[in-house]
């Protein structure tokens, strides 16, 4: 496949990224998904050269909620993707990288899932990234994922997608 021909978007993350289907959201370009069931941010830290070669005219980022099933501190959740997308920006100095907020989950997660995603919307302007901020289409009052959308508090709903969609759409220009 010749990456070079037309614009390429490259969707990141974990198995709330591998799961849906961006190329619907984006029917006239080509959309690569690298997103992979389970990930850390260590884990996309380290396969950051795939995405890399690849050659994206635009990455989408989307990392972090299986951190906290890890019980990984804050801190370090927040480093690392810094440093995902401070990596990315080197690499692909062209490129439009989009941060989307990591997406609510159970409510027990809330305060930690807002406080990391509070610094990394400080942060993005630093490396000329945009952020997009997925809570206020997806979580309930209690800082969960809204009912409608999940099954199990963390994986989403084909309603669930649309609503991430929609938010993420305006960021693409699409």
């Amino acid at each position: 496949m010749d990456m070079t021909a037309g614009t390429v978007t490259a969707f990141v993350g974990d198995s709330l990224t591998e799961h849906g289907d961006w190329q619907a959201l984006l029917p006239d370009q080509s959309v690569i998904n690298f997103g992979v069931g389970g990930n850390t941010t260590h884990d996309l830290l380290e396969r950051l050269d795939e995405v890399v070669a690849a050659g994206p005219s635009t990455v989408v980022v989307e990392i972090g909620t299986n951190d906290f099933a890890w019980r990984l501190p804050l801190e370090e959740v927040v480093e690392n993707i810094q440093a995902i997308l401070s990596t990315l920006r080197q690499k692909l100095p062209d490129a439009a990288i989009v941060m989307q907020s990591i997406l609510p989950r159970q409510p027990e997660y809330a305060h930690v899932v807002r406080t990391v995603n509070e610094q990394l919307e400080r942060y993005v302007p630093s490396v000329s990234c945009s952020y997009v901020n997925l809570w206020p289409a997806l979580a309930d009052e209690n800082g969960g994922l809204k009912p409608e959308f999940t099954t199990d508090g963390l994986h989403l709903t084909d309603a669930g997608y649309r609503a991430w969609f929609a938010a993420l759409k305006p960021a693409l220009g699409a």
